[in-house]
């Protein structure tokens, strides 16, 4: 692709979230969802594959659906209030539609059916601004109209996100469908808690992009997209594989580590409002990911060559390790004894 075209995609992409995160008027916010729909399709099809082409038009669809979810939700609510303040959001049927909408923009179940293809046919490093910085917006409108919505709705479909998410990915083999689900997955913990301490919504996005961030880098630094050239790693990268496999157990929550930082607040403050059974049941759930982000760091690290992969291995790399990925990494692993400062400033 053209530099400068990828500059002007990429800074409409930052243009677009900047846009919705920032608005109170449903048009604007509406505006900012479409920029970013258009600034990601080109970056989605860049390569011209069949495959990227199909994410490509697989993304476009649902985002467009979702977007006019949105504008009609947004109309509705305004047709029976007299308001477009996105805080104002009040009827029963326009909270109902937005979190239908929400739910498809992000890849909430029962609607996730395109988030594992688009991120299968998408590039890793587009892969990456699927996975981030593209649930931004969602999020924010979902934390500014969190008052308003059901919550029994949003805490059936997180749950039901959690457990697919985790079942689905068990018998994955392509790296970038596991990550997919493992966002799925995440989705629900952020979903289930927006409704009682939207903040802890955010600290958990946060959390969950830089680690996801780290992966992605780590992954596209070493060109590996399936499991079984993951196996080649540890010959190219020696250091690259002990970091993936500490991000990849703090991404499934492992104590020591930063991941376990957002689920042990979410699970706290579940069991203060009274909902234990389902913070029980995430929990539960939640080891189903630990099982497949296991076996990545598995075949990253613990399977030694020679080993019955028909790929050529690969020679030792001498390069560098990048600095982004390495404090990332650092980040993403070290940030649990800040967790006493967390709850004085949520």
């Amino acid at each position: 692709m053209n530099p400068q075209a990828k500059l002007i995609f990429t800074i409409s992409l930052l243009l677009g979230t900047t846009i919705t995160i920032s608005s109170n008027h449903w048009i604007t916010a509406w505006a900012g969802l479409e920029i970013n729909t258009l600034a990601i399709l080109p970056l989605i099809s860049k390569y011209h594959h069949p495959r990227a082409i199909e994410a490509a038009t697989k993304y476009f669809l649902t985002q467009a659906a979702a977007s006019a979810l949105v504008l009609f939700s947004s109309m509705t609510n305004a047709w029976h209030t007299g308001q477009w303040d996105i805080t104002q959001l009040t009827h029963p049927t326009s909270c109902l539609i937005l979190t239908t909408a929400i739910a498809m923009k992000l890849g909430l179940v029962p609607f996730h059916f395109w988030f594992p293809e688009v991120l299968q046919g998408s590039p890793l490093t587009t892969g990456l601004l699927l996975s981030t910085i593209m649930k931004l917006p969602p999020i924010t409108l979902l934390y500014m109209t969190s008052p308003a919505l059901n919550p029994t709705l949003l805490t059936s479909m997180a749950i039901l996100s959690t457990a697919l998410g985790g079942w689905m990915g068990l018998n994955q083999t392509q790296i970038r469908k596991i990550l997919a689900f493992s966002s799925i997955s995440h989705l629900g913990w952020m979903t289930i808690i927006i409704s009682y301490n939207p903040k802890l919504t955010l600290l958990s996005f946060c959390m969950y992009a830089l680690m996801t961030t780290a992966v992605f880098l780590t992954l596209n630094s070493i060109n590996a997209s399936k499991l079984s050239t993951l196996m080649t790693m540890w010959t190219k990268a020696p250091s690259l594989s002990a970091m993936l496999l500490l991000t990849l157990l703090s991404l499934a929550g492992l104590p020591p580590l930063t991941g376990f930082l957002p689920k042990w607040l979410i699970i706290q403050e579940l069991t203060k409002q009274s909902m234990t059974p389902a913070a029980l049941a995430l929990s539960l759930l939640s080891l189903l990911g630990l099982f497949f982000y296991l076996r990545l760091a598995y075949c990253a690290t613990i399977t030694l060559p020679p080993h019955t992969t028909n790929h050529m291995k690969q020679w030792h790399a001498n390069k560098p390790i990048n600095t982004i990925i390495a404090i990332l990494t650092t980040v993403s692993i070290t940030l649990l004894p800040i967790s006493p400062l967390i709850p004085t400033t949520i």
